[in-house]
């Protein structure tokens, strides 16, 4: 097993996901997403199809002590119509079979990143956005784009607008807890999607964020 990233004290390390890792994944999104609908939740048979697919986009951090899987990350190439940038998540992940994998895709499509309640704090999801975008870069493509989840609006939703509520949080009046974490990532927001889950947390809706690859043109 290669080791790609090990964190500062050496406690985790970041490899890509085998497939004999595949209930430890499937029990790690059903803890990271307690709130999902139950038909969009990846499952053991679709990480192994990820596998299948596209080994080189999954990603898993490891306890090395124990050698527990505690978090990971799905991607996909894909081509971007940044014209044209709604869509449904179920839909563009082929119901997360990731059948839609195109190996001739410039950009990569995050399908996916959850760390086990149990382990949060410990920076593991810096680890694996450094992994894509390690992998960004050895494959020469533009960059990553992913549809993050607000999971913090659905507290405030009859307090004010889903664009309102991504403003305070792209300006800092607001933390959430995602879409701010992706935004100290380097990541831009280019545009909120409507129905893009189903997912009472966030509201059903997702926002369109984009990282450039810095050694690439993207346009």
């Amino acid at each position: 097993m290669r080791k790609l990233l090990t964190s500062q004290d050496g406690r985790f390390v970041v490899v890509n996901s085998e497939p004999e890792m595949a209930s430890d994944l499937e029990a790690i999104q059903s803890a990271a997403f307690p709130t999902l609908a139950a038909d969009e939740l990846m499952r053991r048979e679709h990480y192994l199809s990820h596998l299948r697919v596209f080994p080189q986009g999954q990603h898993a951090v490891m306890e090395r002590a124990s050698g527990k899987v505690v978090a990971c990350s799905t991607d996909m190439r894909t081509r971007v119509d940044f014209a044209h940038y709604q869509h449904r998540y179920i839909e563009v992940v082929a119901n997360n079979y990731l059948t839609n994998h195109d190996p001739a895709g410039d950009w990569l499509y995050g399908a996916d990143i959850g760390v086990h309640p149990d382990y949060r704090g410990f920076g593991l999801s810096k680890l694996l956005y450094q992994a894509r975008h390690n992998l960004i870069r050895q494959l020469g493509l533009k960059g990553h784009v992913a549809g993050a989840m607000p999971k913090g609006f659905g507290a405030v939703k009859d307090q004010m607008p889903i664009e309102q509520y991504v403003q305070k949080v792209v300006r800092g009046e607001l933390s959430d807890p995602v879409l701010s974490v992706q935004l100290k990532r380097g990541y831009a927001v280019w545009g909120i999607m409507t129905d893009y889950l189903d997912d009472p947390s966030c509201g059903n809706y997702g926002v369109f964020i984009v990282w450039r690859n810095p050694g690439v043109r993207s346009w």
